[in-house]
């Protein structure tokens, strides 16, 4: 059983080593590991608060946007913002998606945990290859997800500290856009038949895997910052 949680985190390093590698000035392991793991236990906190909204009556398209979505992606802002604001380690625009995208995969990987764990049989001959391929699936879809949708949000707080006067505006803007992604990813797998279901999805992750990539470009070019304060 041991193997699950190593299987389960492995996607997630193997992602947060390629975004680590764009990172001109590394962060410490110390505090890579303590928001990594802060997303890992924001994740048990999600699943607490997904359990009490499924005692909240919503409509079905609703509810696939507010239960999942909405409690996610603000509980991954708040590990970094508990677990980094107000720190030295945060002195770069970069850094907001860095520790945001470090965060996610946190978050993915107790997700990955829990799939593989539901879906062991050990007394299945064959089962491990069923969970690689589960596996698999996951790196390129939900846990790239987290990853994606935490590091747009990360980028919009970046540039929130560059635009003083409009702050707020771009905090809302990065955490709805984060929420919006998350969400149609969700709706597509839900409620969309056909081809459709996986077009969707595979158009979101790869436009914003590339959006992101190429502005993660530009905001490794903004000046440093002595320390970042929790106005939003």
């Amino acid at each position: 059983m041991f193997y699950i949680y190593l299987l389960g985190i492995l996607p997630s390093l193997v992602w947060l080593s390629f975004y680590l590698k764009k990172d001109a000035h590394p962060e410490s392991n110390k505090m890579i590991l303590k928001i990594f793991l802060y997303g890992l236990i924001f994740a048990l906190w999600a699943i607490v608060f997904e359990k009490l909204m499924e005692k909240v009556p919503l409509n079905k398209y609703l509810d696939v946007f507010l239960s999942g979505p909405l409690i996610e992606e603000f509980l991954k802002y708040l590990a970094v913002r508990i677990g980094v604001f107000r720190t030295s380690e945060l002195d770069e625009p970069f850094d907001l998606t860095l520790y945001m995208i470090i965060a996610g995969l946190g978050f993915a990987a107790l997700e990955n945990i829990l799939v593989l764990g539901s879906n062991y049989t050990p007394l299945e001959a064959n089962n491990f290859i069923i969970l690689v391929f589960i596996l698999l699936a996951r790196f390129l879809t939900a846990t790239f997800l987290h990853a994606i949708c935490s590091g747009m949000f990360g980028y919009f707080l970046g540039l929130s500290f560059y635009h003083f006067p409009k702050r707020k505006i771009y905090f809302w803007a990065g955490f709805l856009i984060a929420f919006l992604m998350h969400g149609f990813y969700n709706f597509s797998f839900t409620f969309i038949k056909g081809l459709e279901t996986f077009i969707i999805p595979g158009i979101i992750l790869l436009g914003a895997g590339l959006f992101l990539s190429k502005k993660i470009q530009k905001l490794r070019y903004y000046k440093g910052i002595c320390k970042i304060n929790e106005s939003i």
